[in-house]
């Protein structure tokens, strides 16, 4: 049996001496995609950190059954790539520089990158259909471009894991469909392990194969989507009145009105 892509037992974080996380386990098989759901400030964002090793924990964090604290930078690099929030973008970086900075892991300390790695770069562009955008500012391009670009530098550091953190917070909802359909097609191409964080709890039920629900820094709920959008849980954890309609691919949450519209 195959060492599962992430798996992690009794994860424990604390930020400036505030508990955020009080024990959290989690096993992400190899090609599944798993999205994590829960209110504001539930460690959502802690935990993809934790995985991305940019935040100190206690417990175990296990990547194709290595310890992440045995890996060196550069390995958990190649192994693991994030694709933040608000990604922090130099001023004036054209299009085809950002998504080399996926290929720094493979570079050798003081060099500089190779046919190789430029070719890498090129070909991540033409997949995703952004290489007429190769030689543009970033800061030029709309916002569904950029998110391309900022998925295309992770994809250009060749990971196992893909770590998204809000993806389609900024987004119209036909950008979202955009890279969240083309996110899904490369997990099936590729095998692409990915672990997302969403507040929209009907598209994170559409595309992941299992939700999970952090709710003050523990796990509430971890299932089909089905088992994990009921009314009941979302009463509890997210104080909403909703309700849940079949759709097509998922699960469909529906916020109601607490009260009905003042009388005409």
């Amino acid at each position: 049996m195959s060492a599962a892509a992430v798996d992690i037992a009794d994860l424990r974080v604390a930020l400036e001496k505030t508990p955020i996380l009080h024990g959290v386990d989690l096993t992400v098989a190899a090609g599944e995609w798993v999205t994590v759901i829960g209110p504001n400030g539930a460690g959502k964002s802690t935990l993809l950190r934790a995985i991305s090793g940019l935040t100190p924990y206690t417990g175990a964090i296990r990547l194709a059954g290595t310890e992440l604290g045995a890996l060196s930078r550069r390995r958990r690099a190649q192994l693991v790539a994030t694709v933040a929030q608000s990604p922090v973008v130099p001023p004036g970086m054209q299009v085809l520089d950002y998504v080399l900075l996926g290929r720094t892991p493979y570079i050798p300390m003081l060099g500089s990158e190779s046919a190789t790695d430029v070719a890498a770069a090129h070909a991540v562009l033409d997949r995703l259909d952004l290489a007429g955008f190769a030689g543009r500012p970033l800061a030029t391009l709309s916002g569904g471009e950029r998110q391309r670009v900022f998925l295309a530098r992770a994809l250009a550091q060749e990971p196992t894991v893909l770590l998204l953190d809000e993806p389609t917070s900024a987004l119209d909802i036909g950008h979202q469909q955009d890279v969240l359909e083309l996110v899904d097609e490369l997990r099936r191409r590729d095998g692409l392990t990915v672990v997302a964080t969403m507040h929209d709890l009907s598209i994170a039920g559409e595309y992941a194969d299992r939700l999970v629900l952090l709710a003050e820094g523990l796990v509430a709920a971890d299932g089909p989507p089905g088992s994990v959008l009921t009314e009941q849980l979302l009463a509890t954890h997210y104080r909403a009145r909703v309700r849940v309609l079949p759709g097509e691919h998922g699960p469909l949450v529906v916020p109601v009105r607490v009260a009905g519209p003042p009388p005409g």
